[in-house]
């Protein structure tokens, strides 16, 4: 598969995640805990995805390949509070109760997600490499961090090499 293809790939993958979330979330059936971490968790992964293909793209100069990939970033953050509903923790959750007992703040870390998603995306339509460099090198301190920093419980260490 071309670097093209892949992408065109990611991109479809990404806009079908949003719209099985959305239905997931918005439809009138309640999901149980385990269905809501799932959900989330499937959710955070395709964000992953995005943020590796921005990566890519970056190194390719790629800005319109950015611009859409940060788009997609910037629409998907609004409904990351919805994700979470109250009581919706099991072991494999890796969210922690300050979530639901600092609401406000969490909510508030969606919202930086959008804008570091959209200063990211105005960059790219730009064409601006420095400024687009500069966003994507703080992007993880400011909009993923703002969240997982107090919400999410630490992926384990890796272990040391020897």
């Amino acid at each position: 598969m071309t670097g093209r293809a892949f992408r065109a790939v990611v991109v479809v993958s990404s806009i079908a995640g949003l719209v099985a979330t959305g239905c997931a979330t918005g439809g009138a059936k309640k999901m149980s805990a385990a269905e809501s971490v799932s959900e989330r968790q499937r959710y955070m992964k395709l964000h992953g995805g995005l943020w590796r293909d921005i990566q890519d793209k970056a190194k390719a100069n790629n800005f319109d390949g950015i611009a859409v990939s940060a788009e997609a970033l910037a629409l998907n953050s609004g409904r990351i509070p919805a994700m979470f509903p109250e009581g919706s923790m099991t072991a494999e959750s890796k969210a922690k109760p300050e979530i639901w007992q600092k609401w406000p703040e969490f909510e508030k870390a969606s919202v930086m997600m959008r804008t570091e998603s959209e200063k990211l995306r105005d960059a790219a339509r730009a064409k601006n490499g420095d400024q687009v460099q500069a966003v994507i090198k703080d992007f993880g301190r400011n909009a993923c961090g703002t969240c997982h920093t107090p919400f999410r419980v630490p992926p384990p260490p890796a272990p040391a090499q020897r």
